[in-house]
């Protein structure tokens, strides 16, 4: 269990840093940075494949299609999403809002057809919810008094609903990609990883090449294709593709096989707590109250609720055994 938790807890601190990297590129658009990324992951999943290669092989068209699903929306919509939300209304807002992930995918998976087993009364989520809700608020709050001649007040309602917009994304993907995963248990996790990878990749490389069209004929002022400083574009997008995208999931992955559902489901509360520090940390500042309060009822209103539902999941093994 303790390398279980580390497991978790490495990739949450490189999860981390796609939340700060926007702030670092600031002179980049989100879509550049999510092509950019992504363009670093497929270069880097070429190695694991080669070594997977015949797994690989053996998918089938269904298979591939489901990738370019997930990675499209998964991998290249969320973080152009993400990055767009950070550099309009700062770091720690979206990075609170993706924290409430593990109640939000749970609620979501739980109202889809073919699971009603495994719902559960209002009356025990709301408690949960209002907590996190109260949390969220503390630091939109705190952001809201802090804001400056940089980012006005449209901007950070607009970042904030682009926010949602890569919630939205991210609760869709994990879903999709457990049903896959379940329909198909023949596929190994490392491969179905890797396969993501490389189906990113062209998306990737399209949609850079599209962007550079679009600057082309006279939108926006980036200087394509690597933008006013390339050196540190490559190294960041390499970087991001290495620990965030390949690291990250493996140790994710390390972390969810050695670990209870319900205590993995918690654990991702470590990237957005990794988010908020580096924020802070390029910030050059120490975090207000109101923030660490609403950090303290983030981390309680998720526990709250993924205890909820594994309550009420055992709740009904325990009935269907008797």
């Amino acid at each position: 269990m303790l390398i279980g938790f580390l497991c978790a807890l490495g990739a949450g601190l490189f999860w981390g840093i796609v939340f700060v990297t926007p702030l670092v590129l600031g002179d980049y658009p989100g879509m550049v940075l999510s092509f950019g990324r992504y363009v670093g992951f497929g270069l880097i999943a070429l190695v694991p494949a080669w070594f997977d290669r015949r797994q690989i092989a053996a998918l089938s068209k269904a298979d591939w299609r489901a990738a370019v699903k997930l990675s499209l929306v998964g991998n290249v919509l969320y973080y152009a999403a993400l990055a767009s939300a950070i550099q309009l209304a700062d770091a720690p807002l979206p990075a609170m809002l993706i924290g409430t992930l593990p109640v939000v995918i749970s609620i979501c998976s739980n109202w889809s057809p073919g699971h009603p087993s495994e719902s559960i009364a209002w009356r025990r989520l709301a408690p949960s919810l209002v907590i996190i809700f109260a949390g969220l608020m503390l630091v939109n709050a705190s952001e809201l008094s802090q804001l400056d001649g940089r980012r006005s007040l449209a901007d950070y309602a607009l970042g904030c609903l682009i926010a949602l917009g890569a919630l939205a994304a991210w609760t869709w993907y994990p879903i999709m990609n457990a049903r896959h995963m379940k329909r198909h248990p023949h596929i190994r996790s490392s491969t179905w990883a890797t396969v993501q990878g490389l189906a990113t990749f062209p998306l990737a490389l399209l949609g850079f090449a599209g962007f550079g069209l679009y600057t082309a004929t006279g939108h926006g002022t980036y200087a394509f294709p690597l933008g006013p400083r390339p050196s540190l574009f490559i190294g960041m997008m390499l970087m991001l593709g290495l620990c965030a995208s390949w690291l990250g999931t493996m140790l994710w992955n390390k972390a969810s096989q050695r670990l209870p559902t319900s205590l993995a489901g918690q654990l991702i509360v470590f990237e957005t707590l990794s988010a908020l520090l580096y924020a802070f940390i390029w910030r050059g500042t120490v975090p207000p109250v109101p923030v660490l309060a609403g950090v303290v009822l983030l981390c309680a209103g998720v526990a709250m609720g993924v205890g909820a539902f594994h309550r009420a999941q055992r709740k009904e093994a325990l009935a269907g055994s008797t």
